[in-house]
């Protein structure tokens, strides 16, 4: 049995905070690796790689991974959401830009918010928090508004962003659904592996099917990258985040996502020398404080 708290305390922030950093950070390496290894591919290699490193870290803590404990149901229908979800990601950025992208997606926490009172009435929304909700993801979309005065990613553009609400939709489904099954009694470890393993071989038959095979010999940029995406993201900060899931109430934690993208937006400034805006430092404050009344105490 594990305790569930009823509020955010400071570890939970502090780890929210650093997971979305690293989730922004990611962006910026996949972008780099791009030329050496295609979108699916990454994505392949990256829940492959964690999967392995998942099951070695299990086994090296005694953490059972295959008993038989009724989590099997929702796993299979936590693994497939969270499949098709990059799914839906890596078709649509066939179609639409990746800054009208990464907003579509997080539309995840307004699934999230909406759906949570089903699964966990003491999780329903005050009238304050749904404000602090809307308020943080104006803020995300206010920082990606300057990229849609772009010209249109083409005819086609509706289908890609479609998709990206789909995804953001399957986010927050993945979500609920684990709060909702058994696995929201099952470890960390457990519920991961689910993600993981499923995703892994969806994306690997994907990359078999529409794109090239990787070079043989890899930049060390490229390394880089595949290893902070593995090691780092798909294992390490995606451990976190399902623990967090298992011992914080839902609503709060997918607010703290949308700083995910505030974070790509300023990791790529330092990193790729895109300009900071005013705008961007509007949108900081605005989802600073959307976050702020999500969390807010009665």
């Amino acid at each position: 049995m594990h305790e569930r708290k009823s509020q955010l305390d400071a570890l939970a922030v502090a780890s929210l905070v650093t997971c979305c950093f690293l989730w922004g950070l990611n962006q910026v390496a996949a972008k780099a690796a791009l030329p050496e290894v295609g979108a699916l591919w990454q994505a392949a290699l990256r829940s492959s790689g964690a999967t392995l490193l998942l099951w070695l870290w299990s086994r090296g803590r005694g953490i059972a991974l295959f008993d038989r404990d009724g989590t099997l149901a929702g796993g299979l229908v936590a693994g497939a959401l969270f499949a098709a979800e990059f799914v839906c990601i890596f078709i649509g950025l066939q179609f639409t830009t990746a800054s009208r992208m990464v907003v579509f997606i997080y539309t995840a926490p307004f699934v999230v918010a909406l759906g949570m009172p089903l699964v966990s009435p003491a999780e329903r929304l005050r009238l304050v928090q749904a404000v602090g909700l809307v308020l943080a993801f104006a803020g995300v979309a206010w920082a990606f508004s300057e990229g849609f005065s772009q010209p249109a990613a083409g005819p086609r553009q509706w289908l890609g962003d479609g998709l990206g609400v789909l995804a953001g939709v399957l986010w927050g489904a993945t979500t609920l659904a684990i709060r909702a099954s058994k696995l929201t009694h099952a470890s960390a470890e457990k519920t991961l592996l689910y993600q993981l393993a499923f995703s892994a071989l969806l994306l690997l038959a994907g990359a078999l099917a529409t794109e090239p095979a990787p070079l043989h010999a890899l930049s060390p940029l490229a390394w880089s990258s595949l290893a902070f995406q593995i090691v780092v993201v798909s294992f390490a900060s995606y451990l976190v985040w399902f623990w967090l899931i298992r011992h914080y109430p839902a609503t709060p934690i997918a607010s703290f996502t949308m700083l995910t993208p505030i974070f790509g937006l300023v990791l790529g400034a330092l990193l790729l020398a895109e300009p900071i805006t005013a705008r961007l430092l509007i949108a900081l404050a605005t989802v600073a404080t959307g976050i702020f009344l999500v969390n807010r105490r009665t």
